[in-house]
């Protein structure tokens, strides 16, 4: 494993892949930490796209190919918001110019390009961070403050709903959006912070079941799915997932059932405390309304938070929070659901690596 040099005596620099939806927050993190970093690249395929990001947005130099970007650019780590589909040869191309790479969910749609990811940044001697900007989120940093207490006791039932909305018009809007290469389905792109959840809360799965369905929706993945979870613990639980919810979007949940604590995590994007109770009161458990936050985006407003332990670790001054190997976690439950529901059959994990 190659020692990484921190980046110290000046601002870390970002390039930026990918102007579209997502990259809004990205923008706005670089924004905030803008005393420890700067964004000085930016690439998309659209003009369009692209003129708004340079022009109205960053005011960074706009590049139309990665390989461009990469020939030119100064910067110390490159930001892929691009579809998830192509996370894995970008990151394999910038890891390769020498750049450490900060990637959107999911890392990739599949299971050996996410190895390959892994594996081309231990090469290069580069970080890979893959973005789980949910987990920074106050009422899941509570959460999981009270997991790691071991307050719960036994956790012995866990239940993940996901019931949200995205009409025909959002899958339309690009040509990518809804394709098995590109995107993934309701699983792997909109809930995929949420079974990212399953793992960095309760700890390592044992095997799972899963039931996938395209029940209204013209594209190629599910826009709905079931799956059942046993941990390596003895825990058992259920994710229900559906882009269907009539009107808008409804709920995004956790409930963990413990021997000593019930706790249920809900709102649009697990944005409310709704039930806390632990047989062991503490005085903090007076604040735990404090922690809930009003939200129209699913998003939430964890990207900054996230940005601020990536600026660190680059500055070998913290350890990364989610880097490559953290993100291969989630990545490998949703590959075994997929799996499971393609073939009818129980996962067990891990995969074979």
């Amino acid at each position: 494993m190659h020692l990484i040099q921190p980046i110290n005596g000046r601002k870390i620099r970002f390039a930026l892949v990918g102007c579209g939806r997502i990259s809004k927050n990205h923008f706005a993190s670089i924004r905030q930490h803008e005393a420890r970093c700067e964004l000085v690249d930016v690439c998309d395929i659209e003009p369009d796209a692209l003129a708004r990001a340079v022009e109205e947005e960053t005011g960074a130099a706009g590049h139309r190919r990665i390989e461009d970007l990469l020939e030119k650019t100064t910067a110390d780590c490159v930001i892929l918001t691009t579809p998830s589909g192509l996370h894995s040869p970008q990151t394999i191309l910038a890891a390769e110019s020498g750049r450490h790479v900060m990637t959107e969910k999911p890392m990739a749609t599949r299971w050996q390009d996410g190895l390959d990811m892994v594996a081309a940044c231990d090469r290069a001697g580069v970080r890979l961070f893959v973005v789980k900007q949910n987990r920074r989120n106050a009422t899941l940093q509570l959460l999981k403050h009270a997991v790691r207490q071991r307050r719960f006791g036994r956790i012995y039932s866990v239940a993940v709903n996901v019931f949200w909305t995205r009409p025909q018009e959002y899958y339309d809007s690009a040509p990518w959006r809804g394709t098995w290469e590109f995107d993934g389905g309701a699983f792997m792109n909109q809930a995929s912070h949420y079974i990212d959840l399953l793992d960095w809360l309760i700890g390592p799965v044992d095997s799972v079941m899963a039931y996938t369905g395209t029940l209204a929706r013209n594209i190629e993945v599910e826009d709905s799915g079931v799956a059942a979870l046993r941990w390596r613990s003895g825990a058992m639980g259920t994710v229900n997932v559906t882009m269907l919810a009539y009107p808008k979007n409804l709920e995004g949940s956790i409930t963990i059932l413990g021997e000593k604590g019930t706790v249920k995590i809900g709102g649009v994007a697990v944005n409310e405390i709704q039930h806390w109770e632990f047989a062991e009161k503490l005085p903090e458990d007076e604040n735990i309304a404090q922690a809930n936050y009003a939200t129209a985006s699913v998003y939430g407003f964890g990207h900054p938070l996230y940005y601020d332990n990536v600026i660190n670790a680059l500055r070998g001054e913290a350890i990364p929070e989610t880097d490559g190997r953290e993100g291969l976690k989630s990545l490998e439950l949703l590959i075994a659901m997929y799996l499971s529901a393609r073939d009818g059959k129980r996962i067990a994990l891990p995969l074979a690596y």
